[in-house]
């Protein structure tokens, strides 16, 4: 959907709208690294840089199709993908503290 606002203050109540979701899609995706530490048997296995990889490739292509900018939406992705990384590395060592 293409928007054309007339003022800034347009632009920005519509970034402002667009961050709201973005953050709850996060919110969203976080819960679902939170579960994927469960199955995961080693660091390596969170770490898993090849999936990384498989997820930048699949994104970038995402943005071409949509019209985005691929390095853009590489840069946020890998951002992301750490954060989450360090995230999931702790809530695998929690749910290994006992074994």
């Amino acid at each position: 959907m293409n928007i054309v606002c007339k003022s800034i203050d347009e632009v920005r109540f519509n970034i402002d709208a667009l961050d709201r979701k973005i953050v709850a899609l996060i919110a969203e995706r976080g819960g679902f690294v939170k579960q994927a530490a469960r199955f995961k048997k080693t660091t390596d296995d969170v770490k898993a840089p090849v999936r990384v990889e498989q997820v930048i490739d699949k994104v970038r292509g995402m943005a071409a199709e949509l019209g985005g900018n691929a390095e853009v939406t590489e840069a946020v992705y890998r951002a992301m993908i750490s954060a989450f990384i360090s995230a999931e590395l702790e809530e695998h060592a929690e749910l290994n503290s006992g074994r």
